[in-house]
């Protein structure tokens, strides 16, 4: 039940799941002993989330920001302006610089998981009264139709990013 709960209150989660991976990028590239990240290991860091992303969330490709992108990000993300970022400038960092990739993700994951069955729903309904069509269509049952035009939606998805 604590595992419903949890992934329901969205932000909590995503900002736990920001912080775990920050913390493993993070360690993973950290080569200072004093605990802070250089320009060269921080775009290794970005590199690494990206690389992470795009195996694990389904959707588009995301590329990673150029160089400039992320100088001119640490530069603001960088509080006591040392040139470099320690894990918690490096945590705010992740979150500012995976917010529009995140929100993508989640816009697609909506349309194809709430909006494409209720669409699919709708459709049967006027479909079942097209003459030769309507009279497949109402043999179908709706849950294995909603199915169906889901897949097609998230084929027609991923088939619109590659192109």
């Amino acid at each position: 039940m604590g595992q419903i709960l949890e992934k329901i209150q969205g932000k909590e989660w995503k900002e736990k799941h920001i912080r775990h991976i920050s913390n493993k990028v993070f360690d993973r590239v950290n080569n200072n002993v004093g605990g802070k990240l250089t320009f060269e290991e921080l775009y290794i860091g970005v590199l690494l989330v990206f690389n992470d992303i795009n195996k694990r969330l389904p959707g588009p490709h995301f590329d990673p920001p150029t160089k400039e992108e992320v100088r001119k990000l640490l530069e603001e993300c960088d509080m006591n302006c040392d040139g470099a970022l320690d894990r918690e400038e490096f945590v705010k960092f992740i979150r500012r610089i995976t917010k529009d990739t995140l929100l993508t993700v989640s816009q697609g994951l909506i349309i194809a998981l709430a909006v494409a069955p209720t669409v699919a729903l709708l459709t049967k309904r006027s479909t079942e009264n097209v003459p030769h069509v309507g009279k497949v269509v109402e043999k179908i049952p709706s849950s294995v139709y909603a199915s169906l035009v889901t897949l097609v939606v998230v084929a027609f998805q991923q088939g619109a990013e590659r192109a």
